[in-house]
């Protein structure tokens, strides 16, 4: 058997553009062009952007040296690709792609590659596709600086987990209320609210701004680096049986939160995808807290 290493492998992730997804849905681009029009809308932006993305995936695909290995994935097909251990994650999309892979990762380095500089916040994705080759470069000499950032896990008491870059939403899979009791750090307090969030530093920008808007109770959000987590209640109801006394506060790491579901069920998700979520029946309790992986990001 060779003892020759293997090459490095670049994966690019990226996601189907918006004008696919339309064509598909609609079956022609006449169809999708008739489509937006109903809506205000013109084939034109939706064009552009589709063009964008399409000239970017050729340069990043171009600029992996021709020794490397090479691998490809969409958004969808995250779940079931497995990453080898020194793969480098070519994440080419908004910033809420490289949220998407984060949990599928374990130390392998990502470079977000923004195809639409200027639409995306920029948060994660801070390459150019330009970039990439030299990105590479620097990777294979062993001289990128990277940037790791905290995770949150969300983990039921059956040994099932999820993690996320940007933050966890345990409650109600509908509208109504979740019931649960709560242990913080300080104590206790059986609750019925709209659910709880818990946001890493890196999730502090996007949905925990909105929900520490106006709060009086609200902590000051960690920052990415930091290994320590925000987390809220939703419109605690207080009742003769359930308080609202414990609302949000901050959790660093080996602190965590328990919930102990008074409902049914409670969905558990990450990131948005509520379409890979743990549920909790009732009496099962869930942990929130720092999860012991990180991203790896690149910096410029």
């Amino acid at each position: 058997m060779s003892d020759v290493p293997l090459a490095p492998r670049a994966v690019v992730v990226h996601r189907r553009s918006e004008l696919d997804e339309l064509v598909d849905r609609h079956g022609t681009r006449g169809q999708v062009e008739f489509f937006l029009r109903t809506r205000g809308r013109d084939l034109a932006g939706v064009q552009a952007r589709h063009d964008a993305l399409t000239e970017t995936l050729r340069e990043v695909r171009a600029a992996v040296p021709a020794d490397w290995r090479r691998g490809d994935v969409e958004r969808g097909d995250l779940h079931r690709f497995a990453f080898d251990p020194g793969d480098v994650c070519l994440v080419v999309g908004p910033d809420g792609l490289v949220a998407n892979t984060a949990k599928y990762l374990r130390d392998q380095l990502v470079v977000g590659v923004d195809p639409e500089p200027g639409r995306n916040a920029g948060v994660l994705v801070r390459h150019r596709a330009g970039q990439v080759a030299g990105v590479l470069a620097d990777v294979a000499r062993g001289a990128v600086a990277v940037e790791p950032q905290a995770l949150v896990r969300g983990a039921l008491d059956d040994g099932t987990s999820i993690d996320a870059l940007n933050d966890v939403y345990l409650g109600h899979a509908g509208h109504q209320s979740a019931r649960y009791r709560l242990t913080t750090p300080d104590g206790d307090e059986r609750q019925s609210s709209s659910g709880v969030v818990v946001t890493t530093g890196t999730g502090s920008t996007g949905w925990a701004t909105s929900l520490a808007r106006g709060r009086a109770d609200a902590p000051a959000l960690p920052g990415p680096a930091d290994d320590a987590l925000a987390w809220f209640v939703r419109e605690a109801w207080p009742s003769p049986t359930t308080g609202a006394a414990r609302t949000a506060g901050l959790l660093t790491a080996g602190q965590e939160l328990a919930l102990v579901a008074e409902s049914d069920a409670l969905v558990l998700f990450g990131d948005g995808l509520e379409a890979d979520r743990l549920t909790a029946t009732w009496g099962q309790t869930v942990h929130l807290g720092v999860s012991d992986r990180r991203l790896l990001l690149v910096a410029p």
